[in-house]
């Protein structure tokens, strides 16, 4: 995983993308309705298959003379407004991103990967 340097008056510091990583997720997770997907236990069998096989990260950073472009899958609740809830996620995600690093986010890229019932779907009529 790459880490970004921050100048530092005396000496540098270096912050890995898995720390940018943990403090998205954590941002995400406290918006009402939305289940980030850095928990693997709590995914379907298949999906979860897939992302520990690493074909498909839930978050990734792109770090580019110290700019970030976040991109993050989410779970939501049902019943949760998904524009709404995909916009509440950008702006606390970047807020706390650059407030904990100083590292500028440019982007935070939402990708809504499913829907959590509290109860399961029923196939039968």
């Amino acid at each position: 995983m790459q880490n970004t340097q921050v100048k530092q008056p005396k000496g540098s510091l270096r912050i890995s993308q898995d720390v940018i990583a943990t403090i998205a997720c954590k941002a995400a997770s406290e918006i009402e309705g939305v289940i980030p997907i850095d928990n693997m236990d709590n995914m379907g069998t298949i999906r979860s298959f897939v992302v520990k096989k690493g074909i498909h990260k839930p978050i990734s950073i792109n770090l580019s003379d110290d700019v970030a472009v976040i991109d993050m899958m989410i779970d939501l609740k049902e019943g949760t407004n998904i524009p709404e809830a995909a916009e509440k996620v950008q702006v606390s995600v970047k807020n706390a991103v650059q407030n904990m690093t100083g590292i500028t986010v440019s982007k935070v890229n939402i990708q809504v990967a499913g829907i959590v019932f509290d109860e399961p779907l029923s196939t039968e009529d």
